[in-house]
């Protein structure tokens, strides 16, 4: 029997910087496909590379109940267990952070609104 051996390319995570910023508007924009940007692109706190490409990002946003949760963003070329990995790793992440964009939802309202007000301008 012939065993066929596949290489998975190991996924990065990083935290976002601003200079990745005008890189995830267009990310989520063309994901979306959205001409501008409004509060479900919430406040992106993590990325997940391939090769120094980035192909998904975890964004803070408030919920229906008015509760700070998060969201994945990424290409249709992000597997399910990839997903799931990402998924699992920005939840460690979620919880133990305790800035308060992570913690009081009306401090994270308000930067949600910044931030997109700010990003749709250039």
């Amino acid at each position: 029997m012939e065993t066929i051996i596949q290489h998975r390319e190991q996924l990065q995570y990083a935290e976002v910087y601003i200079s990745d910023m005008l890189f995830l508007k267009n990310f989520f924009l063309k994901l979306q496909n959205y001409s501008t940007l409004n509060k479900s692109f919430g406040i992106p706190f993590l990325v997940a590379k391939k090769k120094n490409e980035i192909v998904a990002f975890a964004s803070l946003l408030i919920n229906e109940k008015g509760e700070i949760t998060f969201k994945i963003y990424s290409k249709n070329s992000f597997a399910e267990t990839e997903n799931r990995d990402f998924s699992l790793y920005a939840e460690r992440y979620f919880k133990k952070n305790n800035t308060p964009n992570f913690r009081n939802a009306e401090q994270l309202k308000s930067s949600i609104n910044r931030m997109v007000s700010w990003l749709n301008i250039g």
